[in-house]
């Protein structure tokens, strides 16, 4: 097979995005819809009416930057929060700091986190840190793996929703029973809560509840909130401290943010309060779609998790990804709604001959009833003809 002219993919992806993006209808809006000028005159609109337009700009990590920080402590219920440019560099300085606390380099996490899946080794090859899997299961670790593992380790990392398994999460009493196993063992436990502000409603309870069963969070702000980009690492005073240093060391220490730091503080005013209406309606969502599925005799097909834990969840179908793809853009094209957008083959141990793909739900998709979804996948369906 000929290898892919990436000038050529580059042009799809370009392509696909312009169409997605300028869709009448959709379940959700991603963070590259829309224009640069778009996206500057919303930002500045928010800035005016909330009070922000006029204030100062930050200087390496002071104003606007400071008081997000101030805000995702106060969220979260932990003494201390420290602002970063990426959530990859948050979570290598916790654990980084950790290891020297702990005395020991080794880190328990999924073999799906997201440092072992999309960080380029980064753990090991920055940090001089070393990993090892309590499961290979396609969920979080039971308290009995964590307690029964025969390796010791410093830290034990959860990735909380495990995104690349579904965006999966466990009971809360499956949760609080892994931390104390953690805790017998002397290792601390730090949450990947990348998409932390999700999970309230799965767990039944509050933000600062979750965090708080953890020695530290890290939590992204584009990946839920419509932020630009950036995170915050929160925790205990001291390792927040140690924790900015190693920032700058990493090259962290960036002189001004308050792009960053506005559109952080609009998703917390703007998308954490309704983040429940998503989740709520996602169940509804993935439950029309299941049923579009079976109606229309696709074979094997599966919605997972049938009810969702977030408001994203996957849909896998017995397709080739780039039949699947184009079916969803000329969806687009043909009627201006989105219903589904990329697919992906799945990586090693997935089933062969099937594709997978990710449905968000959020403020465009409340209006979505499930005869709506239902219609859409019918239509979707009939492009594979």
């Amino acid at each position: 097979m000929d290898p892919v002219d990436p000038v050529d993919e580059e042009a799809a992806r370009l392509y696909r995005a312009k169409v997605w993006g300028g869709a009448d209808r959709t379940l959700w809006r991603t963070q590259v819809d829309g224009t640069v000028g778009t996206r500057l005159r919303e930002l500045a609109d928010w800035a005016d009416s909330s009070g922000h337009g006029e204030g100062p700009l930050d200087t390496y990590g002071d104003g606007l930057v400071e008081e997000l920080e101030r805000r995702v402590a106060e969220e979260l219920g932990l003494p201390a929060a420290v602002f970063f440019p990426t959530g990859t560099m948050a979570q290598q300085v916790a654990l980084r700091c950790w290891a020297g606390r702990t005395g020991s380099p080794v880190v328990a996490l999924h073999p799906l986190a997201h440092p072992e899946v999309h960080e380029g080794g980064a753990l090991a090859a920055v940090s001089g840190l070393r990993t090892v899997h309590p499961t290979d299961a396609p969920r979080l670790p039971t308290a009995e793996e964590v307690r029964d593992h025969p390796e010791p380790f410093g830290t034990l990392m959860l990735e909380l929703p495990l995104r690349d398994a579904g965006f999966v999460l466990p009971s809360w009493e499956e949760l609080t029973g892994v931390v104390e196993a953690a805790r017998e063992r002397d290792a601390v436990v730090h949450f990947d809560g990348a998409r932390l502000w999700e999970c309230p409603t799965h767990f039944g309870r509050t933000l600062a509840e979750i965090a708080g069963l953890a020695d530290s969070v890290y939590v992204s702000f584009y990946k839920s909130l419509g932020g630009h980009s950036g995170a915050v690492l929160a925790g205990p005073e001291d390792v927040m401290a140690e924790a900015r240093v190693w920032r700058h060391r990493y090259g962290g220490q960036v002189f001004q943010q308050y792009p960053a730091a506005l559109s952080a503080l609009r998703g917390l005013d703007e998308q954490l309060p309704r983040l429940p209406s998503y989740v709520t309606h996602a169940r509804v969502v993935a439950a029309a779609v299941r049923e579009a599925l079976a109606e229309a005799g696709t074979g094997w097909f599966r919605v997972h998790p049938e009810t969702p834990h977030t408001h994203q969840f996957q849909v896998w179908l017995p397709y080739d990804a780039d039949r699947l793809t184009a079916a969803s853009l000329a969806q687009a094209e043909a009627t201006g709604t989105v219903l589904f957008r990329r697919w992906f083959t799945p990586g090693a141990g997935g089933p062969p001959g099937v594709a997978v793909t990710e449905l968000t739900v959020a403020g465009p998709g409340l209006e979505w009833t499930t005869e709506d979804v239902r219609a859409a996948v019918r239509e979707f369906l009939s492009r594979l003809d």
